[in-house]
């Protein structure tokens, strides 16, 4: 998971006692036995899983960024900088941008179901939408999932995080720009997926300033109303903002605010990588 797991145990311990929760409320709400909380408070666990971190920050109302103290990542040692193009505030997208190849899962959900791997993704994409802008709750999405399926429990982020991974270079480019800029994500993607990635050390570890999730804002990712919140959330001028993402729509309308934009390829990150930091430069 990327991070000291008795730090982290500390964390959690802190967030219970901060929800006045006892060690066996804790376990009631978040649905764990009190054996496993125990060894995770102590830091005895290695790499607590995705879903276990994850249920703990909904059990005790706190957000997975201030468990995993990604706030204290935020740079101390340098002033922000504004980049030769007037750059302040950096949003990255999500999928195919900082990770990648989520999509290998529908062969492997196709396998066990038997079914096309293209009709996995036929009906994978019939609901997309509607779990992107909050319409649809995780655990309604899974439901319709598993009866279009015919695959009891079926839970499409275990799936995604085992499957989806880093974007190469990505790492090093972030936590370079976030010591110099603010930077955010700012992503169409379905409830707890952003969450679940930074649990499980998929995306950099950085100070994210804001994050921009369509399901959370309840808001399509390519609807100029997000880019408008993003703004607003970011708290600078529209040309301040450098958009970096792989969709065409998005960077229309991005440009259209007058936000400046940086197209990024998958299949030639590190070319995308260097446009990004020329931009970039002070």
């Amino acid at each position: 998971m990327g991070v000291d797991e008795k730090a982290l145990g500390q964390r959690l311990q802190k967030a219970r006692q901060k929800a006045g929760l006892t060690q066996q409320e804790l376990c009631q709400k978040a649905g764990l036995s009190y054996s496993t909380l125990a060894k995770i408070e102590r830091g005895a666990i290695k790499s607590p899983s995705v879903f276990t971190v994850a249920a703990i920050a909904i059990a005790t109302n706190t957000s997975v960024e201030k468990l995993l103290n990604m706030k204290e990542l935020a740079t101390t040692t340098s002033a922000k900088k504004t980049s030769k193009t007037g750059v302040k505030f950096v949003y990255f997208d999500l999928n195919r941008t900082l990770v990648r190849n989520y999509e290998r899962a529908f062969t492997v959900i196709a396998q066990k179901v038997g079914m096309s791997a293209d009709k996995i993704e036929a009906i994978y994409w019939r609901y997309n939408a509607s779990a992107n802008n909050g319409e649809l709750s995780r655990e309604q999405f899974n439901k319709i999932m598993s009866e279009q399926l015919g695959l009891a429990d079926f839970n499409w982020s275990k799936y995604y995080v085992e499957f989806v991974e880093p974007m190469p270079g990505m790492k090093e480019l972030v936590s370079w720009a976030a010591e110099y800029y603010s930077v955010g994500i700012l992503s169409g993607t379905m409830p707890g997926l952003i969450d679940d990635l930074l649990i499980a050390g998929k995306l950099p570890k950085v100070h994210y300033a804001k994050i921009i999730d369509s399901s959370q804002v309840k808001l399509l990712k390519n609807a100029p109303k997000i880019f408008e919140l993003a703004q607003t959330e970011a708290g600078v001028a529209p040309d301040q903002l450098l958009l970096v993402d792989d969709d065409t729509q998005a960077l229309t309308i991005a440009g259209e605010l007058d936000w400046q934009i940086s197209r990024f390829n998958q299949y030639d990150p590190q070319e995308s990588i260097t446009r990004v930091r020329e931009h970039l430069a002070f």
